[in-house]
């Protein structure tokens, strides 16, 4: 059974890697996701499925960021909420069995864990406001068991 939570941690981790590290995908799967999940399949699958939208769409997600951040840069970030917040955009967008309330409870767990003590409210706040503004869009659709579509079209 998949052990999404871990995957996320890995996931983090290994985007950590890339941004800061300079390494490459392959590498942090190698290094990061295989040895952090090891016999989790979709774990793994997950996780590099977080990592390669995440990573590819970072530009687009710091836009999305930005819109949310007031009298703030992305830049400026700490480097762990800038990650977690895209980590969270893109499950929001990309990962319709995921309930939209779990992507968040999850993304304050990490902030409580690999960032600042006040991290967790900050990650709160500012994803609760996009995912406002994304449904209003439509760019939220969430389907599968015990979800219903969440789209305002």
């Amino acid at each position: 059974m998949i052990n999404r939570r871990k995957a996320r941690e890995a996931a983090l981790r290994s985007l950590y890697a890339i941004e800061v590290g300079f390494n490459s995908r392959a590498d942090v799967t190698q290094q990061i996701v295989k040895k952090l999940l090891v016999d989790d399949r979709d774990g793994i699958e997950f996780a590099n499925d977080v990592i390669l939208h995440t990573h590819e769409e970072k530009n687009k997600l710091d836009e999305i960021i930005a819109d949310h951040i007031k009298n703030w840069e992305v830049s400026r970030l700490a480097i762990l909420d800038k990650l977690i917040l895209r980590m969270a955009i893109t499950e929001f967008i990309h990962f319709e069995q995921i309930p939209t309330k779990v992507t968040i409870n999850e993304a304050i767990e990490l902030a409580k864990s690999y960032s600042t003590r006040k991290s967790g409210t900050f990650v709160n706040g500012i994803l609760d406001a996009i995912l406002n503004d994304l449904s209003e869009k439509g760019r939220i659709i969430k389907k599968g068991r015990g979800l219903i579509e969440t789209s305002r079209s």
